[in-house]
Protein backbone atom coordinates (compact mmCIF):
# COMPACT_ATOMS: atom_id res chain seq x y z
CA UNK A 1 0.00 0.00 0.00
CA UNK A 2 1.64 3.61 -1.09
CA UNK A 3 1.76 5.83 1.54
CA UNK A 4 0.14 9.19 1.33
CA UNK A 5 2.65 12.48 0.49
CA UNK A 6 2.20 14.92 3.04
CA UNK A 7 1.81 18.64 1.49
CA UNK A 8 4.29 20.99 3.89
CA UNK A 9 2.68 23.62 6.07
CA UNK A 10 4.47 26.44 2.96
CA UNK A 11 2.76 24.92 -0.34
CA UNK A 12 -1.07 24.77 -1.20
CA UNK A 13 -1.57 23.17 -4.65
CA UNK A 14 -4.69 22.75 -6.26
CA UNK A 15 -5.35 21.24 -9.41
CA UNK A 16 -3.83 23.95 -11.85
CA UNK A 17 -1.18 26.02 -9.39
CA UNK A 18 0.49 25.65 -6.54
CA UNK A 19 1.71 28.57 -4.40
CA UNK A 20 4.71 28.48 -2.11
CA UNK A 21 5.39 30.29 0.85
CA UNK A 22 9.17 31.83 0.97
CA UNK A 23 10.96 32.57 4.12
CA UNK A 24 12.74 35.35 2.86
CA UNK A 25 10.27 38.04 0.59
CA UNK A 26 11.75 38.66 -2.77
CA UNK A 27 11.02 41.54 -5.37
CA UNK A 28 8.97 40.57 -8.54
CA UNK A 29 7.64 42.46 -10.74
CA UNK A 30 8.33 45.20 -8.46
CA UNK A 31 6.65 44.99 -5.64
CA UNK A 32 7.69 42.53 -2.46
CA UNK A 33 6.35 39.17 -2.19
CA UNK A 34 6.12 36.01 0.34
CA UNK A 35 4.31 33.97 -1.85
CA UNK A 36 5.20 32.73 -5.27
CA UNK A 37 2.39 30.68 -7.59
CA UNK A 38 3.38 28.75 -10.35
CA UNK A 39 0.56 27.57 -13.30
CA UNK A 40 0.64 24.21 -14.32
CA UNK A 41 2.69 24.12 -17.28
CA UNK A 42 1.89 23.12 -20.89
CA UNK A 43 3.63 21.18 -23.61
CA UNK A 44 4.28 24.73 -24.82
CA UNK A 45 5.93 25.91 -21.83
CA UNK A 46 8.09 23.61 -21.78
CA UNK A 47 9.30 23.60 -25.20
CA UNK A 48 9.38 27.65 -25.17
CA UNK A 49 12.14 27.40 -22.09
CA UNK A 50 14.10 24.60 -23.37
CA UNK A 51 14.73 26.71 -27.04
CA UNK A 52 16.29 29.59 -24.62
CA UNK A 53 18.62 27.47 -22.92
CA UNK A 54 22.01 26.33 -22.88
CA UNK A 55 21.84 23.68 -20.11
CA UNK A 56 19.44 21.58 -17.42
CA UNK A 57 19.61 25.01 -14.31
CA UNK A 58 18.77 27.40 -17.34
CA UNK A 59 16.35 25.36 -18.65
CA UNK A 60 14.54 25.38 -15.54
CA UNK A 61 14.78 28.96 -14.55
CA UNK A 62 13.04 29.86 -17.61
CA UNK A 63 10.37 27.33 -17.52
CA UNK A 64 9.69 28.50 -13.51
CA UNK A 65 9.70 32.44 -14.40
CA UNK A 66 7.45 31.62 -16.88
CA UNK A 67 5.01 29.61 -14.78
CA UNK A 68 5.26 32.41 -11.77
CA UNK A 69 5.14 35.57 -14.45
CA UNK A 70 8.45 36.78 -12.78
CA UNK A 71 11.60 37.58 -14.47
CA UNK A 72 14.50 34.71 -14.44
CA UNK A 73 16.83 37.43 -12.30
CA UNK A 74 14.36 37.55 -10.19
CA UNK A 75 14.23 34.08 -8.96
CA UNK A 76 18.07 33.71 -9.01
CA UNK A 77 17.99 36.27 -6.16
CA UNK A 78 16.06 34.10 -4.02
CA UNK A 79 17.60 32.14 -1.11
CA UNK A 80 18.49 28.66 -2.33
CA UNK A 81 16.21 27.31 0.15
CA UNK A 82 13.04 29.22 -1.63
CA UNK A 83 13.98 27.91 -4.91
CA UNK A 84 14.04 24.00 -3.36
CA UNK A 85 10.53 24.62 -2.30
CA UNK A 86 9.63 26.06 -5.78
CA UNK A 87 10.88 22.96 -7.12
CA UNK A 88 9.15 20.88 -4.76
CA UNK A 89 5.89 22.81 -5.76
CA UNK A 90 6.36 22.33 -9.53
CA UNK A 91 7.15 18.55 -8.91
CA UNK A 92 3.71 18.26 -6.79
CA UNK A 93 2.20 19.84 -9.39
CA UNK A 94 3.00 17.78 -12.09
CA UNK A 95 3.21 14.54 -10.79
CA UNK A 96 0.16 12.12 -11.90
CA UNK A 97 -2.44 12.02 -9.49
CA UNK A 98 -1.66 8.15 -9.27
CA UNK A 99 1.04 7.97 -7.70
Amino acid sequence: MAQATKTPSWLIVTGDRVTVTLTKAIEANGIQVDKLSLRAPTVRDIRSAQAGAGDEEQRELNLFASLAEVNVKELEGMALKDYTRLQTGYFRLVQDDEL
